[in-house]
């Protein structure tokens, strides 16, 4: 029977067996449980109903990125309990299909943060709020993310050694980037970068459009040489690589934690449970164990040797002050008891991005709208196939790093990255990345509809700088542990942010402009965006109008639990990750990162998560 072209929220699977015929529906459901329904009898076969007071070597708070590689590391020991809490559920079929990522987005599977109003960006969002996704599902963001593999730049961890952080130079943390990577990139086989023996698969992208192709080609004609961004240089522009594996989503989740949660019998996994506080002794300032919700009733946790906090840039912080760690006039006014003052969420670090320009092409069938997909897609995935449609990441093909004018960084020390997209929010209809973003129905009809009616190919770039110098901040705004923390981005609080993204708006035109691109037809939409037409189209002023118009969020909150030595008054964790001033208690998760990387952060996580491992095992004696 013929698959209907309509593609939503509830699913382009659902439709499709809905509508095939008994015998093929046997058989797709055959390979649904293969692909990941077999969670639900993995957790029928081994409930994980705690008991109060029950004791555990180790408390991992968080099922995220970090956390899952903490809790598989650890666990190697079978002399160590370990349990692992997470505050949501277990991924599903949708999880795996990379091409649904925009649609993780607007589930119950995230945190649904905002920003507080912001004064100088995301006017093209509903009261000014820039949406913050985080995963709230074991594999955390990973499970929802867009599945981008960049590790970050050499020059990246040697100043965070430089700032005393010993042990984090790039020469040391690059064996833990090695030992997660299961690579599976043709070309780089034999490279010193790679590894093709670890648990987290790394892969091109094997569906590719024709427009990515003159893509490449054009990036390479304005002078970006081709690289490997996770190798040796991180100039120039690449497929991208992407945390799957034969074209499905690889998360934390399907990388360290299904493989061993029914063997591994001293690994207890603990899902919708929400942690509410770290349990620290005031005389000792010791942690020893965790106060967490289940099915609404509280329970606590004990830890014999230590409690580590993996659960993000947002809610780590947020279970720091709960638990009398952080900055006294936040806590002072709650009436939380301080029991070590330290500057927790009093800095963050984004990578504020900006959703376009867009560009129009002459090629057929190529872009991405959720229309096209046919039930040879479907099945072709269904089947293993890693080369349809279903495993695109929404149409993130290539990335471009890139030196702005003027930059006064080293070369080989990029500045800004052109990621590009073979879609545009007109891909879906209005349904998912729209939505995900908070974009107002003005902006999405005026730039986007006509795109979608006419079904013209067309790709996005979004710009990246990845140094902002505007800091932003997380705060409590009560005690109650189940209400959001406070979030301030502080978008372009430096306007130096807006010049950097600028250019590289004005670097990735001068890319549509190369003969390669001209060969498929490439012009700029010219539509002049809601708010910005008072300023002539193209000119300078308008592109900075642009960018606080559509801010857009790539997840990359960083610095919250920032890590730094003792004597470092910005500091909350130190070069181990313990708290400091506080024993038995760690943060590993992004929020340690100092600064903003050059990388997207779900890579530099895992690193994170490995290397902190080794170091609680060495500490303990393993």
């Amino acid at each position: 029977m013929q698959l209907k072209q309509t593609f939503s929220t509830s699913g382009i699977f659902i439709i499709l067996c809905l509508q095939t015929s008994s015998y093929a529906l046997q058989n797709i459901l055959g390979d649904l449980t293969q692909l990941g329904l077999s969670n639900f009898r993995q957790e029928l076969l081994r409930p994980q109903i705690p008991r109060n007071n029950d004791v555990y070597d180790f408390i991992v708070v968080g099922g995220g990125t970090a956390g899952s590689v903490v809790a598989n590391r650890l666990s190697e020991n079978p002399n160590w309990r370990v349990a692992l809490i997470e505050a949501g559920g277990t991924e599903n079929i949708f999880n795996l299909a990379p091409v649904l990522c925009g649609y993780m987005q607007v589930t119950n599977a995230i945190w649904n943060y905002r920003t507080v109003p912001q004064k100088r960006a995301c006017f093209g969002m509903y009261n000014n709020e820039c949406l913050h996704p985080r995963g709230k599902i074991l594999g955390g963001t990973s499970s929802i993310n867009f599945m981008i593999y960049n590790r970050g730049n050499r020059r990246d961890f040697d100043s965070w050694a430089e700032a005393g952080n010993y042990g984090w130079s790039y020469n040391e943390v690059l064996p833990y980037f090695l030992k997660s990577e299961m690579a599976n990139l043709d070309g780089l086989e034999f490279t010193p970068y790679h590894n093709q023996s670890g648990p987290l698969s790394v892969e091109y992208v094997k569906y590719r459009t024709e427009i990515v192709h003159a893509f490449i080609k054009g990036a390479q004609q304005a002078g970006h040489a081709y690289t490997d961004y996770n190798g040796e240089s991180q100039l120039g522009v690449s497929y991208v690589q992407a945390t799957t594996r034969g074209g499905r989503r690889h998360s934390a989740y399907r990388a360290f934690i299904e493989p061993i949660m029914l063997r591994r019998q001293n690994l207890k996994i603990f899902t919708f449970s929400r942690v509410t506080k770290v349990l620290i002794d005031p005389s000792t300032k010791a942690a020893y164990g965790v106060e967490f919700i289940y099915r609404k009733q509280r329970y606590v946790f004990k830890a014999r040797k230590e409690v580590i906090l993996s659960a993000g840039s947002f809610n780590s912080p947020q279970l720091l002050m709960l638990s009398g760690v952080g900055p006294e006039d936040n806590l002072s006014r709650l009436g939380i008891n301080i029991l070590q003052e330290l500057p927790v969420g009093v800095r963050m670090y984004e990578h504020a991005s900006h959703f376009g320009p867009t560009f129009l092409v002459n090629t057929t069938n190529q872009s991405l709208f959720t229309n096209r997909f046919g039930i040879s897609d479907i099945l072709g995935f269904l089947a293993g196939r890693p080369d349809t449609r279903m495993s695109t990441l929404t149409g993130v093909e290539a990335l471009t790093f890139l030196n702005v004018p003027g930059s006064k960084r080293p070369k080989d020390w990029p500045d800004c990255e052109i990621i590009f997209a073979s879609g545009s929010l007109a891909s879906d209809d209005g349904t998912a990345l729209k939505v995900g973003a908070n974009i107002k129905d003005e902006i999405y009809n005026r730039l986007y509809r006509p795109i979608m009616q006419s079904q013209q190919d067309h790709y996005t770039v979004l710009i990246m700088p990845f140094h902002p110098k505007s800091v932003g901040r997380v705060w409590l705004r009560t005690k109650n542990p189940l209400q959001w923390p406070m979030i301030d981005a502080n978008y372009f609080d430096d306007p130096n942010d807006v010049e950097v993204m600028l250019e590289g708006i004005k670097a990735a035109i001068r890319i549509s402009k190369t003969p390669a691109m001209q060969r498929i037809g490439t012009r700029i939409l010219d539509t002049p965006l809601p708010g910005c037409e008072s300023y002539t189209f193209g000119s300078d002023d308008y592109w900075r109008c642009s960018i606080r118009t559509m801010t857009y969020t790539l997840h990359h909150q960083v610095a919250t639990c920032r890590m730094g030595p003792a004597t470092d008054p910005t500091a909350v964790v130190s070069p181990e990750l313990k708290v400091h001033g506080i024993r038995k208690l760690r943060v590993v998760d992004g929020g340690i990162i100092p600064f903003p990387p050059t990388a997207h952060t779900n890579a530099p996580v895992f690193m994170i998560g490995e290397k902190a491992a080794d170091m609680i095992r060495a500490a303990w004696g393993d």
